[in-house]
């Protein structure tokens, strides 16, 4: 089985090609092609390679200056478009990783891969650290689509609610509505229509509105959300995770008293830090297309490529892209019969 890694566009290849490296010699039952300047990487592997590691040319990029639709059709070989046709090109590829432009990414995965029937629009589901150990909560949308009608909305939390089963074994998990009110009459015009429509969906365990600053509690397992406040969301968490990381650093430094007490909080701190770290959670899964394929930061490190890998071969073993196939059958099925 094959994954693919599109190093091309990010703004740390190295550390991708090293995360990679690490997830190869971790999954030795797949074999990780990487996807960008040959030389580079080679130069940056250093040493001997995995044997289950690949090397794919590809000279060219799509920057983030580039309109993502042209440049998918301008440059043949660029890593994106070379890693999509390995993709879409080899019945053992199982998925995609990118850190390139998301817009050229979900253009790509959406024109060259394609959406799966009865998939409105694809959307990103990233997931955040909560105030529970080890229990994290999955935001749909998180940025693919800023503008979404509610009929859009609705299907997101059913794609979540299958990734999220699929990747952590929760068989009914808790799904709230992003609003600016936890009352079931609170939001837009478009919050009130998704919130009716996940009502009506007893295949869900919808349990109402939830408002950001209880995103982080751990009362739920997904939080669904058009992707421009999806993506605030996220953005607003990594924000305030760094200055908090660090205004309790600089605290810990500011007297001699101080740093004898940290002496003492030290591993209570790495601990509080590596929890706040979204890099440990991997990228977004864009789901809705037919093939695994997930996006990750642009400043994606060793730990966030590796988690990303670990990632999509649990989506795999799970069979997340049959799920959703399925899903969406069935909810064509109930919206034929309610016609």
């Amino acid at each position: 089985m094959k994954i693919i890694v599109d190093i091309g566009a990010c703004d740390n290849p190295a550390k991708m090609v090293l995360g990679a490296v690490d997830a190869a010699k971790e999954y030795t039952d797949y074999t990780i092609v990487l996807v960008g300047n040959a030389d580079f990487i080679r130069s940056t592997i250093g040493g001997v390679m995995p044997a289950n590691l690949v090397i794919e040319h590809a000279p060219d990029i799509i920057s983030n200056d580039d309109t993502p639709t042209r440049a998918i059709r301008q440059k043949p070989d660029s890593s994106l478009v070379r890693a999509i046709n390995l993709l879409n090109g080899s019945d053992d590829a199982i998925g995609l990783l990118s850190g390139g432009s998301t817009g050229a990414v979900l253009t790509g995965a959406t024109l060259m891969v394609g959406r799966i029937k009865g998939v409105h629009r694809p959307m990103l589901a990233c997931f955040m650290p909560t105030a529970i150990d080890d229990k994290l909560v999955c935001v749909a949308d998180c940025g693919a689509n800023v503008d979404s009608k509610p009929e859009f909305l609705a299907q997101f939390a059913v794609m979540a609610n299958m990734y999220v089963s699929a990747l952590f074994g929760i068989s009914n998990p808790k799904i709230g509505l992003l609003s600016v009110g936890a009352e079931d009459h609170k939001g837009d015009e478009r919050s009130k229509a998704t919130f009716a429509l996940l009502k009506q969906n007893t295949e869900l365990n919808f349990v109402g509105n939830v408002e950001a600053r209880y995103a982080l509690s751990g009362d739920y397992d997904i939080i669904i959300s058009d992707g421009f406040a999806g993506n605030v969301l996220i953005k607003s968490v990594e924000g305030t995770a760094k200055l908090v990381m660090s205004k309790l650093k600089e605290a810990m430094l500011s007297s001699a008293k101080a740093k004898i007490g940290a002496l003492f909080m030290k591993k209570a701190v790495y601990g509080l830090k590596d929890k706040m770290d979204y890099h440990a959670y991997g990228g977004a899964a864009f789901l809705g297309v037919k093939k695994i394929v997930v996006k990750t930061h642009g400043s994606s490190n060793e730990v966030s490529t590796k988690a990303s890998i670990r990632n999509i071969i649990r989506m795999h073993k799970n069979n997340i892209i049959d799920s959703i196939k399925n899903g969406m059958a069935q909810q064509s099925e109930a919206e034929s019969a309610g016609e």
